[in-house]
């Protein structure tokens, strides 16, 4: 048990409730055999139900329910998938407006969820806080983020800017320079999530058998150590979790995220920081980092990230006191008053990224196979889109959610490079990352020093797209 409730502070918080599921029985026929129990395959599994309740499903997870990425992440709900600009650039202005209309919904949808089947996951629509604060460069990239989506026909309503005394009435940072507020973004507690919809699917009738790693599929079939699942259809619901199942790891290449919680902070050191309604905040360096207030009064911060060479997962992810200490004096550069808050938590996941960064949900009738994935660290809200969209592509209807650009046809996926290429890719990229942050740290450096930076990181990120 302690294993388990160790993966993520959010795990931790649910206790007992952790025990798991009797793993496959033997073998078995179903309608919808779906790999994973996280968001992607529980979402897919609580539509199917809501509109074709007569249906056979079956859940394999590997471990327990919410093991994975949807246990262990931010607690962001997202309303826009990665890459959305690039990807809605491709339809006619009215059909923009329905996608971008759809995609907004995705936090009301979920609330709407949760409210109808009582889930608590300490859902609160506070909206976002995307903060330029550690260097005046940002506030001129993030202006020049907030003309981008003007010109891609976001309106005040979506994206709007806030001064320095207007940002401070919700957040105060060490070197505030402004912020761009959305209020399309909700924070939540995953695991309450995650675990809530298990509970849900398994009331709607769904088989949810845990501890039952899938070994081998082939179309038809699922193969574990325990017995075998026939179904019509099969749902690799794996995200970041690809790798370990051909071909999908060629499309979702595993990459790691770390996150560190403070204990819960008193009252008072909250008026300094602010975030009262709920909001999620980050800092607008390309190598973000991110945060939330918990219900209970803990500063959740989350930056950077890893890859391991050849998309190796990682599977142990109690911090180094390293990784620790890198999260911990990025937090206080922005929140030097937690100069004496105790780090109580450090976890981390591996997500799932996409050849140039776009999501993408695929269904090969065909072959009777069916997924989605390539969230980019946005799966909290994806995943929900992508439940909704494989739902509608299993029952052969056409919705507007299976007429988007991210629905993609089987075999137009761009596969990931081989190695090395990817593995040194990674690090020229990052190291210019990290670069282009300490010369812009520091106030003395040159400003052609700064604009050489600028540039190389820029054209660094470029390669990423």
């Amino acid at each position: 048990m302690a294993a388990t409730q160790h993966i993520s502070l959010w795990m931790e918080q649910l206790g007992d409730s952790l025990t798991p599921r009797a793993a496959l029985p033997g073998d078995i026929e179903a309608d919808v055999a779906i790999i994973g129990a996280g968001f992607t395959g529980l979402w897919t599994a609580y539509y199917l139900k809501q509109q074709a309740p007569d249906l056979n499903i079956v859940v394999l997870e590997a471990e327990i329910a919410g093991f994975g990425a949807s246990g262990r992440n931010g607690g962001w709900l997202i309303g826009e998938v990665l890459g959305e600009d690039r990807l809605l650039a491709t339809l006619d202005p009215a059909a923009r407006v329905q996608s971008r209309a759809l995609l907004h919904d995705i936090p009301d949808e979920v609330g709407r969820v949760i409210t109808r089947e009582g889930i608590d996951c300490h859902y609160r629509k506070g909206g976002v806080l995307y903060c330029a604060a550690r260097y005046p460069e940002q506030e001129v990239r993030l202006r020049q983020q907030l003309a981008d989506w003007r010109t891609h026909g976001h309106g005040e309503e979506d994206y709007r800017w806030l001064e320095v005394a207007e940002l401070n009435q919700q957040l105060r940072l060490a070197t505030p320079y402004g912020a761009v507020y959305s209020p399309h973004v909700a924070t939540i507690q995953p695991a309450r999530l995650v675990r809530g919809l298990a509970e849900c699917v398994e009331r709607m009738g769904v088989k949810l058998y845990e501890h039952s790693r899938v070994t081998a599929l082939q179309p038809g079939q699922l193969s574990t150590a325990h017995g075998s699942v026939r179904a019509r259809w099969l749902v690799p619901a794996v995200e970041g979790y690809a790798t370990t199942l051909p071909p999908y790891g060629q499309y979702q290449l595993p990459v790691q995220s770390l996150i560190i919680a403070t204990e819960p902070l008193s009252d008072a050191l909250w008026e300094e920081i602010g975030l009262r309604h709920g909001e999620a905040f980050s800092e607008n360096s390309r190598q973000v980092s991110y945060g939330q207030r918990t219900r209970d009064n803990r500063l959740v911060f989350g930056a950077r990230g890893g890859y391991r060479f050849g998309g190796k997962l990682r599977q142990d992810f109690t911090l180094t006191p390293d990784e620790i200490t890198l999260r911990r004096q990025l937090m206080l550069e922005l929140f030097p008053m937690l100069a004496q808050a105790r780090i109580s938590h450090g976890w981390g996941g591996n997500l799932g990224v996409a050849r140039r960064f776009q999501p993408h949900m695929v269904c090969d009738a065909a072959q009777g196979v069916a997924w989605a994935g390539g969230y980019g660290g946005e799966g909290v809200g994806a995943s929900n889109l992508g439940g909704r969209t494989l739902a509608d592509m299993i029952l052969g209807r056409d919705t507007l959610l299976t007429r988007q650009p991210w629905v993609r046809r089987p075999g137009s996926l761009d596969g990931w490079e081989p190695e090395p290429l990817r593995w040194l890719g990674y690090n020229a990229i990052i190291k210019s990352f990290v670069w282009e942050d300490r010369t812009l740290k520091q106030a003395d450096s040159p400003v052609w020093k700064r604009r050489l930076a600028q540039g190389v990181a820029g054209f660094m990120e470029g390669l990423m797209q």
